[in-house]
């Protein structure tokens, strides 16, 4: 069973350190963000994800490295299509994942949110062994925090954000926590 130390890194995934974080607001931690992302969009098994939330992306790498903003991003946690999970921003920091976002009344989602990257995109479902790492990451999560709620990147930020998409079965993740 994954746990969360009390450092906010969880055992038995990789650890790959982002320098893009900074010190919570003070509050509890209580909701997740799910996410999905591909870079470049919609190929999947590359490394620029990785590279992307360590700021060691080529742009030159690929035509669509060079439409993307500059500035700093990083996520908590990243679920590869094979179930393989990367942790780059301890549980306790806050990851630049949201941006202007909002969740039942409260703006800057970041500040109390755990963001969890799915390696996708809104064109194609996510895999067996993408959910099951998904369950065992929440369960550890809710063991570890106050979580009280799970919102997709595109209920805390609707206007901008349409991830992680169609292709997301909520009732497949939701129903076996019984958390809605």
């Amino acid at each position: 069973m994954m746990r969360i130390d009390q450092a906010g890194w969880a055992g038995g995934c990789e650890h790959l350190h982002s320098p893009n974080f900074d010190d919570r607001a003070a509050g509890p931690i209580e909701l997740l963000v799910i996410h999905n992302i591909s870079l470049p969009p919609d190929e999947f098994g590359g490394e620029g994800v990785q590279q992307l939330f360590t700021n060691t992306l080529d742009r030159r790498a690929h035509p669509y490295y060079q439409t993307i903003p500059e500035g700093r991003v990083s996520s908590h946690f990243y679920i590869r299509r094979d179930g393989h999970l990367i942790q780059f921003v301890s549980c306790l920091q806050r990851a630049w994942h949201a941006g202007l976002s909002s969740w039942q009344g409260k703006t800057r989602c970041n500040d109390f949110a755990v963001g969890i990257e799915l390696e996708g995109s809104d064109n194609v479902p996510f895999t067996d062994a993408q959910y099951a790492a998904l369950h065992e990451l929440t369960l550890a999560l809710r063991m570890a925090l106050p979580i009280r709620g799970i919102a997709g990147h595109s209920h805390i930020a609707p206007v901008r954000k349409t991830d992680p998409g169609p292709f997301f079965d909520w009732q497949r993740y939701l129903a076996p926590l019984a958390l809605k």
